[in-house]
């Protein structure tokens, strides 16, 4: 019996982060195509402590604008879509070759004569 994949170890920390901070998906999205640490967003939340600081949401907004120069992204994808997507893009070739194998199943190979 084949075991469901779970979500690979590398997309774990943005998980958590998701989680601990309450981020939305979109923040979460913002935050990984800025190259942000996700084991590091804690030191950029304590806007309760350092009142000066903005809150997170805000400073992934703030930061995703001035580099891309739009609010949010096109299209906003969770963890577990893109995870969902990289495993049926890895599925789809195994499954082609699946079918072409039970197509040829029925053809009889003559040798070649020389």
């Amino acid at each position: 019996m084949a075991k469901k994949p779970g979500i690979p170890q590398k997309f774990k920390p943005w998980v958590e982060a998701r989680k601990r901070h309450r981020l939305s998906h979109a923040h979460i999205q913002m935050a990984r195509e800025l190259g942000l640490n996700p084991k590091k967003l804690g030191q950029k939340d304590n806007h309760r402590q350092e009142p000066w600081k903005a809150p997170l949401p805000h400073f992934i907004e703030d930061l995703f604008f001035k580099r891309f120069g739009k609010t949010r992204p096109d299209s906003v994808r969770s963890i577990e879509q893109v995870v969902a997507d990289q495993q049926k893009k890895k599925d789809e070739p195994r499954a082609r070759k699946a079918v072409q194998v039970h197509e040829n199943q029925g053809r009889i190979k003559c040798p070649r004569r020389r």
